[in-house]
C-alpha cells in the first residue's frame, strides 16, 4: 500500500470569511454566506453540465490547519469526542466538505450559497449532490450530535482549532 498520496489543487474558494474565528461552523450555519470557487482554468471543462445541479461537495483542503488530535472538544459539545466522530479541521489530512447551494455558473468560477469556508481554501475536488445517492435509506442516526445539532445555526467557531 502506497502511504505517499499527492493531490492537485483545482482551484480557490473565495468567501467574506477572512479569520478563522467566527465563522459558521457548518453551512447550515445561521451566518453562512455567498461566496464563489474559482476553477483553475486547465480544469473548466470539467463544470460542463454542472449549471444542472442545485447543490454541490466541495472537497477542500484545511489550509490553515496545523495541528493533528485525535480527540477535540467539538463547537457544538463541551465534551471531548473522537476526531472520526466530528468534523474538525486538526484531523489527521486536514480535508474538509461542504454542501452548498450554486447560485450560478460564469466561466470558470461557480457562484454559490452558505459557505462557511475560510477565503483562499484550496479546493480539492466537486462533486454533484444528488439526495437519491448521498441521502441513506436506512434509519440515520447522529451520536453525540442528538442534542447539539439544532443549536449550529447560532454556533460560530472560535480559536480552539488555531495554534
Amino acid at each position: 500500500m502506497n502511504k505517499d498520496i499527492t493531490l492537485k489543487c483545482i482551484g480557490t474558494i473565495h468567501s467574506e470569511f477572512k479569520n478563522l474565528e467566527n465563522m459558521p461552523i457548518q453551512p447550515a450555519g445561521g451566518n453562512a454566506s455567498k461566496g464563489s470557487i474559482e476553477i483553475d482554468s486547465k480544469y473548466i471543462e470539467g463544470l460542463r453540465d454542472l449549471e444542472g445541479f442545485s447543490h454541490i461537495f466541495i472537497i477542500y483542503h484545511f489550509h490553515k490547519a496545523e495541528q493533528v488530535k485525535l480527540t477535540v472538544k467539538p463547537f457544538l459539545d463541551k465534551v471531548t469526542h473522537g476526531v472520526f466522530a466530528t468534523r474538525t479541521p486538526v484531523r489527521p489530512n486536514h480535508i474538509g466538505l461542504s454542501v452548498v447551494e450554486i447560485d450560478n455558473i460564469i466561466k470558470n468560477t461557480i457562484f454559490v450559497k452558505n459557505i462557511d469556508v475560510l477565503d483562499g481554501t484550496p479546493v480539492l475536488d466537486i462533486k454533484p449532490f444528488v439526495p437519491g445517492f448521498d441521502i441513506p435509506k436506512s434509519d440515520i442516526r447522529i451520536g453525540w450530535l442528538t442534542s447539539n445539532a439544532d443549536n449550529v445555526a447560532a454556533k460560530l467557531s472560535d480559536d480552539r482549532f488555531i495554534e
